[in-house]
């Protein structure tokens, strides 16, 4: 009678390793079907080491463009970039960790560890004094990099940016995927198991309290997204922005370049009276655009105030004169 309950115990176990085993072979594969059907756009870039993926396209006045978290490259192809390859050499990276860029290193790489790689793969770009554009954690970036170089920025524009140590504690989805059994056991299955409608309902709930556009979530290469590495990359990087962000806040009042903020009302996801709202009173060169009622992906739901924005950024920086034809 003792025998019963070890191998009952035994089963369980050897059941649940027979599970780990088969999540994790179907989360590589799908791993795998990801990245075949959504490569390398561009071109990577080695740093030191480091795999830094970049998309260069069109002509004039250098323009980075940093995406938010678990995004890539592909974010402002959707619709922003055929509105300003014309006038601009707009240039595109994969953050590290993120799209088909390598990590930089397992603790969550801060704003200005980022902005200092980018810059480097910029470099190799032939990049010069560009204006950054970065939406929601990319717009941390982009200040990084303006506070690590301010004299090699000819402007900022910030769209939905985060720029502030916000109150109280993270979102619960991030705090619980930040545990071990959230990095070892939640991460893996939700590569392996996550529905595709569930997926674009995720994406979805981005855009309130605005539609999710038609043909977006397949454009962007959402599968990307939610391989291990990259979920634990963007982790990573979420969960540990608060401290820097507080670190650069202290320095903001020195950023006299020219800066442009476009935040929605309704954001929830970046609060713009928590973020946009206190950089355009504190950096002495920002001026901010309220969008009423537009939530967190203002470059896709209006994305020709965005382009506006970016082009009075240029005229600002002497990069443009006022009055020529935007698009």
């Amino acid at each position: 009678m003792a025998v019963k309950p070890v191998i009952w115990i035994a089963a369980l176990l050897l059941a649940g390793l027979a599970f780990a085993a088969w999540t994790h072979y179907r989360a590589a594969r799908a791993e795998a079907a990801a990245e075949a059907a959504y490569p390398p756009q561009g071109r990577l870039i080695d740093v030191d080491g480091v795999a830094v993926h970049a998309r260069v396209m069109g002509a004039g006045p250098d323009l980075v463009l940093l995406h938010g978290a678990s995004g890539n490259t592909r974010e402002f192809t959707f619709r922003l970039t055929e509105m300003l390859a014309d006038r601009y050499r707009v240039i595109l990276f994969d953050r590290p960790g993120l799209g088909h860029s390598d990590p930089l290193h397992g603790r969550g790489e801060s704003p200005r560890e980022q902005a200092r790689v980018l810059r480097a793969a910029a470099a190799e770009l032939g990049v010069d004094t560009p204006i950054l554009g970065g939406h929601s954690y990319g717009g941390a970036v982009a200040l990084a990099w303006a506070l690590e170089a301010p004299e090699d920025v000819a402007a900022v524009v910030s769209i939905a940016g985060a720029a502030f140590p916000w109150p109280g504690k993270l979102a619960p989805f991030y705090r619980y995927l930040d545990t071990w059994a959230g990095r070892r056991i939640a991460i893996p299955l939700i590569t392996a198991y996550l529905p595709e409608p569930v997926l674009r309902e995720q994406v979805a709930g981005v855009f309130a309290p605005q539609s999710l556009p038609e043909g977006y979530v397949d454009h962007i290469a959402a599968p990307l997204s939610i391989r291990r590495a990259t979920m634990r990359a963007n982790v990573r990087q979420v969960a540990a922005v608060k401290p820097h962000l507080r670190a650069m806040a202290k320095d903001y009042a020195r950023l006299e370049m020219p800066i442009e903020i476009v935040h929605g009302t309704a954001d929830d996801t970046v609060p713009l009276d928590i973020h946009s709202g206190p950089l355009a009173e504190t950096a002495p060169g920002a001026r901010l655009t309220r969008l009423e009622q537009v939530g967190h992906m203002p470059h896709q739901v209006t994305p020709d105030i965005v382009v506006e924005a970016i082009d009075r950024a240029a005229e600002r920086a002497g990069l443009r004169s006022a009055g020529q034809t935007s698009y």
